[in-house]
């Protein structure tokens, strides 16, 4: 390359730089998902601590209590698992999962 087509630094583009204001609807990151979260509903007590810590907002809650996981924005990170105090949550393998077995 020619040194005339060469930029300086002050010429690229930000790295990182958010150049418009989005919400996590629009970043569906289910497909970057290694492990699903698996919940034991029966010994899940609602405290909501999944919820609070999840950073995709991928765990709806209605009435109060704890919804199936959203695996459009479940990317797979476990910090539910670390965070639940009954231990209902497993991380599992996708691909460990039968076809029609229920996920999240």
């Amino acid at each position: 390359m020619s040194a005339d087509k060469l930029k300086g630094w002050k010429e690229l583009a930000r790295g990182g730089a958010i150049m418009e204001a989005g919400c996590y609807e629009q970043v569906n990151t289910g497909t970057w998902r290694t492990y699903v979260p698996i919940v034991d509903t029966e010994k899940c007590i609602h405290c909501l601590r999944c919820w609070i810590m999840c950073p995709d907002s991928a765990i709806p809650v209605e009435g109060g209590k704890r919804q199936r996981t959203d695996l459009m924005h479940c990317k797979g990170c476990g910090i539910c698992a670390e965070v639940c105090p009954v231990h209902c949550i497993a991380m599992v393998l996708e691909s460990h999962i039968k076809p029609g077995e229920p996920k999240g």
